[in-house]
């Protein structure tokens, strides 16, 4: 992915009401980002850190620039904008990147399905082929031997989404959750059984 505007290095001050962080030119000037995570962000907000940020140059902004990547103790890259999972998810179906998902000739975001009128982050579809609903998470918190784990704090939502995409199956379509893990250091994926038992138990 190429982010339309260049990145920018500072350091991590602080990060506070979820939505703002502190940071550090290197001239030395601080100033504060917005922060598009929602989650707890653990082991993501190290005090000196290096962080990079866009500026949208959009003077209607109270905070013009956005936190993107942090660079973690151990040199790992994290990207904290969670928002991006979905377009990076969308680039790699239109290079035809993830093998499992190729062959759909049609796709829709945002749509809305099951009982709850979720909305499903790609419905793709095919001629002669089971609708398949695909439902993204963004991933960033690494624990032992490259193990990244989902969720970061409970999520009832994301327990919603998990019933869901069952309900699909049920029914005769196809239902994919699908992790985009915005960390480095990851090397495999799994539920986070002590911060959201829950959440793990549906997977399972």
């Amino acid at each position: 992915m190429i982010f339309e505007q260049p990145l920018q290095e500072a350091t991590l001050l602080q990060r506070y009401k979820r939505f703002l962080a502190d940071v550090k030119r290197p001239d030395g000037s601080e100033f504060t980002l917005h922060c598009p995570n929602t989650g707890s962000m653990t082991h993501c907000q190290g005090k000196g850190w290096r962080v990079w940020y866009t500026d949208s140059q959009n003077p209607k902004r109270k905070y013009a620039c956005t936190w993107q990547l942090v660079e973690d103790a151990d040199g790992c890259l994290i990207g904290i904008n969670s928002a991006l999972a979905n377009k990076l998810v969308a680039e790699a179906l239109d290079k035809g990147i993830i093998e499992e998902l190729a062959g759909y000739s049609s796709r829709r975001t945002e749509v809305a399905y099951g009982e709850r009128r979720s909305r499903i982050d790609f419905l793709l579809s095919c001629e002669g082929r089971e609708e398949c609903y695909v439902e993204v998470k963004s991933l960033t918190l690494k624990t032992e031997n490259g193990v990244g784990v989902f969720p970061d704090a409970v999520t009832t939502r994301g327990q919603k989404h998990l019933q869901e995409l069952m309900a699909e199956v049920a029914r005769g379509n196809r239902a994919v959750l699908l992790f985009c893990v915005q960390h480095t250091g990851v090397e495999r994926v799994s539920a986070a059984r002590g911060v959201d038992p829950e959440y793990a138990r549906l997977i399972d």
